[in-house]
Order: structure tokens, then sequence, then C-alpha cells
């Protein structure tokens, strides 16, 4: 039973080493068998999607079946393709005895804590503006929670900042005019660092929409304490921020078939941690993934596990 209309933006969240990648490119696989144009994106740093693929992934955007399009974010490459660009522009609009202290700022600002989360999430925001023009469905396969929940924050924290830096440009523009007009010099009206700045606080501010309005959260856990306290922080914290929990998948789950003592015993405490899960998120949508007797590797591997995942992943997004 769906217990809410599809959405076309799917992201996977949870503690590292639950599931993740596996369980969004499975969702990924089976959403464009339906004839859905999907895209799957990894922004964990970690990049094993191009191992669960079995193959190599460069950066690009790849088609790797029909209808499946995967890329892994690398976030260092995007923050640096950033900063250049803002040098550039920066380069073409002041002053020439500026500009070595502008680029040893910018320098600094390349490894500056928070500059790979803003490149990543630009990132994200265009993979976002994609569909439904390019694309029907957008999977996310994120890095581990803490990484996440910081990232989903950063429109709220980045839209502050660049509109605080769009205001000391437009000081620092009104006097260059004053400057100029009493210098009997023409100023240009357009000023390339300020359409930057508004550019991306724009889409910033687009991307906080459809996080709102169009995507779902997945929390993939598997029944062991610590994974439970993350989710149960994870969905709080998303709750908070106004965004939309799909369900909970509960990974490795051991079948009944296994056998012998020693899994009988794991098999137990297990089924209480699946009854404190249901006790926990009583108004949640839960699924369960058993555990498969050998690793997920390539194509096959993942249509197998696609066929066991829950209908409200699969399902196109209503229009």
């Amino acid at each position: 039973m769906l217990l809410s209309p599809p959405r076309p933006l799917t992201f996977f969240g949870g503690k590292g080493g639950v599931g993740k990648t596996t369980l969004a490119a499975a969702t990924a696989l089976a959403a464009a068998r339906t004839g859905q144009r999907t895209l799957l994106v990894s922004t964990d740093p970690a990049h094993s999607l191009g191992d669960v693929f079995g193959r190599h992934l460069d950066g690009q955007v790849q088609e790797v079946e029909a209808n499946l399009f995967v890329v892994e974010v690398d976030a260092e490459a995007a923050a640096s393709t950033h900063v250049d660009d803002v040098e550039a522009r920066m380069s073409r609009s002041i002053d020439a005895d500026l500009l070595p202290a502008v680029r040893r700022h910018l320098a600094l600002a390349r490894t500056a804590p928070g500059t790979l989360e803003a490149a990543l999430f630009d990132v994200m925001a265009r993979f976002m503006e994609d569909c439904p023009e390019r694309f029907d469905r957008v999977v996310f396969d994120t890095a581990p929670t803490g990484h996440t929940l910081r990232l989903l924050a950063i429109p709220a924290l980045l839209s502050a900042w660049v509109e605080g830096l769009a205001r000391q440009r437009e000081k620092v523009a009104g006097l260059d005019r004053m400057s100029q007009n009493m210098l009997g010099q023409e100023q240009p009206d357009d000023d390339p660092v300020m359409a930057a700045l508004h550019d991306r606080r724009a889409r910033f501010e687009r991307a906080a929409i459809r996080l709102r309005d169009d995507a779902a959260f997945w929390l993939v856990l598997i029944p062991e304490r610590l994974p439970v306290e993350e989710t149960v922080r994870a969905e709080a914290a998303l709750h908070d921020q106004g965004l939309h929990v799909g369900g909970l998948l509960v990974n490795r789950r051991l079948p009944d078939s296994a056998d012998g003592t020693f899994l009988q015993a794991r098999r137990e405490q297990q089924r209480d941690y699946e009854q404190e899960i249901a006790q926990r998120f009583p108004a949640r949508r839960v699924a369960t993934i058993e555990q498969r007797p050998r690793d997920i590797a390539g194509l096959d591997d993942l249509r197998e596990l696609a066929s066991t995942l829950p209908p409200d992943l699969v399902a196109p997004a209503e229009e």
C-alpha cells in the first residue's frame, strides 16, 4: 500500500555502512525499468557506486542501462571549479591592483570549512533542476547522516550569506559609480559579480522549495542499536527542517532459513530491534530487506534486489 504519493526526488540517508548505496542503486534501476528516465547521483565521498555497478565512473553522467544514468560527484573538483569561476568573474570586474589580495583570499577559500559542502549542494541543485525536463526521477545516494543533515541545512545558511555579500557588493558598486560620475567617466550598468551572487542565491532558494515539495527521504538502517538511535535523531532533524520522510528501510534482516545457534541468536536480537523500530516510528512506513547470502555485485544482483523493494520507492511520481 502506498502511504503517500511518490515524489520525483528520492534521497537515501543513514549511518555509514548500512547499505544506502546498494539500495539507492537498486531503486534507480527498478525505476528505470518502469520506463522512467532515472538519474542516480552519489554524493558520498566513499565513491562506492562504481563498485556496485562494476564499472569505472569518471565524474560525468553515464548511461549504464536503458533509462538509467549514473554519476559520482567529486566535491573537491566541484569546489575548485566554483572558485575558479569566481576568480574569473572578479578578474573582469575589479581593479587590477586588488587582484593579488583577491586571489590570496580565494586560495584560502578552496580549503575553508563549508566550501566543499556549498559546492556539493550547488551541484545537487543543478541536478534537481534537471527533473522533470531531462529526467523523470533523480535518486541521491548521500553521505552518512551527519554530513547529509549539514548539507540539507545549506540553502538557508547560504541564502543568508549570499544576501549579505550582495548587500556589501551593492554598497561598493554604489561608491564606485559615485566616484566614476564625479570623474565624468561612464560606469557599466551590469555587474557580473552581483549577477553571479543573485543567480546562486536564486538556485539555492529553488532547491530549498524542491526539497520540501518534491523530495522523499528514505532512512536506511540495520536492526542494531547504534543505527536505530541515529535514525531516531535523523528522523527528528528532517521533520524539524520540514522535509518529508518517505519511510524506513530496515536492511540486512537475517532470513528465517538461516540456521545454526549463532545465527538464531542474531535473528532473535534483530527481531527485538524490529519491534523497537515499530514502536519508535509508529507513523512511518517501514520496509524490511533480507540479508542476501552473497554481496551485491553487478546489474544481475541489483535486478534481483530491486524486485524486493517496496512500491513506494519505484512508482512514478504523480503529475
